[in-house]
């Protein structure tokens, strides 16, 4: 009988795991970078409200206070994770003022929690507004920060983040809901005109160098490319020609001899350019964001 009463317990424990196991996990983004303890101070948070959640970083090294690129670092990730999983994103040079904490819901079932600065306007084009709910801080906010200003990202994010993300609130418990809209960034869109693609540069590959654009595949197969296909291109920053050459099609790097450039289609399946074994924005001295544009034809 005591063997039989142990195997029940290890079986309910065993089961009990496997149900923990379908938490949905929380995902950190921030421009704090790692060489002091802000992002473990979050993650203690976190751990605090259950140290079975599942915690994972999306990137600590984003460029400081670039709203658009930890957008742009959102879209690049969140599809890939499974509905119910919630991010935080705490890029945030307006902490403390009256800009609105937030917690966005898509239509895929995804969450996003942090401010309503502007970062959730990928997101949101992507994946789609569901709803959105302002973070009601006094049952939402960690106990005893009531007197701390400048790190929401620990007293407030990461706490809410973090309940919602474990089962301990459920998202009409984050808040008031609030009209199904959020700050958004002005950016370019692509187009393409008489054979012409026009798009901006929302990101450098920053790692290896490789210059991305916001021009999809279905926009670049408008212009019916075939692999080894040459095409014109030009860069230009606030109007001014910056860059402009002649580069193949190529399904990869090693298509071209070291040294050589050629456009791609990335990660995300947008218009790239890179060098092979390279940095193309290093050599021609090119940057992203606001100002920064493209244009793509064929050769004539």
């Amino acid at each position: 009988m005591k063997y039989v009463f142990s195997l029940m317990l290890a079986l309910f424990f065993g089961l009990s795991l496997v149900a923990r196991a379908a938490d949905h996990a929380l995902v950190i983004q921030t421009d704090f970078g790692t060489k002091d303890g802000a992002v473990a101070a979050m993650k203690g948070v976190a751990v605090g409200v259950d140290p079975r959640l599942p915690i994972f970083d999306l990137s600590h090294e984003n460029t400081p206070y670039d709203i658009w690129e930890a957008a742009y670092r959102l879209k690049q990730t969140a599809t890939y994770w499974p509905a119910g999983t919630v991010f935080i994103s705490v890029v945030d040079p307006g902490v403390g003022t009256e800009r609105l904490s937030i917690v966005l819901k898509t239509k895929s079932g995804h969450y996003f929690v942090g401010p309503d600065n502007g970062t959730w306007t990928l997101i949101a084009e992507e994946l789609g507004i569901e709803a959105v709910r302002r973070i009601e801080e006094t049952t939402n906010r960690r106990a005893g920060s009531e007197k701390s200003y400048t790190f929401h990202g620990r007293d407030i994010y990461a706490f809410t983040g973090a309940r919602l993300a474990a089962g301990k609130i459920t998202y009409e418990q984050v808040g008031p809901l609030l009209e199904a809209k959020v700050v958004r960034l002005p950016y370019e869109k692509a187009s393409v005109k008489n054979g012409v693609l026009r798009g901006t540069i929302p990101l450098i590959d920053f790692h290896y160098g490789n210059v991305w654009t916001n021009i999809s595949d279905a926009l670049f197969n408008e212009l019916k490319p075939k692999f080894g296909d040459k095409f014109s291109v030009t860069i230009f920053h606030d109007a001014k020609k910056v860059y402009h050459g002649t580069m193949p099609y190529a399904h990869t790097f090693g298509d071209v001899k070291e040294g050589e450039p050629l456009l791609y289609l990335n990660s995300l399946l947008d218009v790239a350019f890179a060098l092979n074994l390279g940095s193309f924005s290093k050599t021609h001295g090119l940057s992203s964001g606001n100002g920064w544009s493209v244009q793509v034809e064929r050769t004539k």
